[in-house]
């Protein structure tokens, strides 16, 4: 069972399973005649890769994750996003928001607009992180952090690896399509050039709630 409360939707989930992801169990299964995913994977130079590099926040080890002030500064950007995320909700998007800050600064905040641009890449982290690099001059975001209130998908997660984003931070988990913990985590591969520190479960009930209340309304 997932360490959060945990919603079965997201900026990019069907509400259906789609039969690619049967197979996926199966690569990860040793099943005889099926080729295998090694898991954890292997570095390029062979080595076996470490956890995860995701602090916890729901259920918080003293020994990970930031310091208690830039805990404190996750909650308020969470709130910013929540607040993006609300926006969303009442335009019809999917309700999640994102911004994207430096030195506790916000240079960019943005929500999902799919549905208002039929751009199927109009998520929230992705627009953000335009809007971020337009601010700042750079495509390179290492000394920002992202936070968003719902994990990202493989999209997004790939997104903020493009943008050598220094942090990211999520609300509620993502058991559909997460990549950054729940089902891949592309910001702790040590096959991709870049890696980033990761903390989920920053408000992960206020996220979620956005989510579960605006698809109880609209499905």
């Amino acid at each position: 069972m997932h360490p959060f409360s945990s919603v079965a939707v997201g900026s990019c989930a069907t509400g259906t399973r789609e039969p690619g992801q049967g197979r996926k169990a199966a690569a990860l299964s040793g099943t005889p005649g099926v080729p295998q995913t090694a898991w954890p994977p292997l570095s390029r130079t062979g080595a076996a890769a470490p956890g995860p590099n995701v602090a916890c926040m729901e259920n918080p080890d003293p020994t990970v994750g930031p310091a208690d002030e830039d805990h404190q500064a996750d909650h308020d950007l969470m709130g910013v996003a929540l607040a993006e995320a609300a926006l969303a909700a009442t335009a019809g998007e999917v309700p999640v928001g994102a911004v994207v800050a430096v030195g506790g600064r916000i240079v960019a905040r943005r929500h999902n607009e799919r549905e208002a641009t039929g751009d199927p890449t109009a998520h929230a982290e992705v627009l953000a992180l335009r809007d971020a690099a337009t601010a700042l001059g750079t495509w390179r975001l290492d000394d920002a952090v992202l936070v968003v209130t719902l994990e990202p998908c493989p999209m997004c997660a790939g997104a903020a690896w493009a943008a050598r984003i220094g942090r990211l931070v999520w609300g509620a988990p993502n058991p559909e399509a997460g990549a950054v913990g729940s089902l891949y985590n592309l910001g702790s591969d040590p096959r991709l050039n870049h890696e980033y520190p990761a903390t989920g479960g920053i408000r992960a009930g206020d996220c979620a709630g956005l989510l579960t209340s605006f698809f109880a309304r609209h499905r």
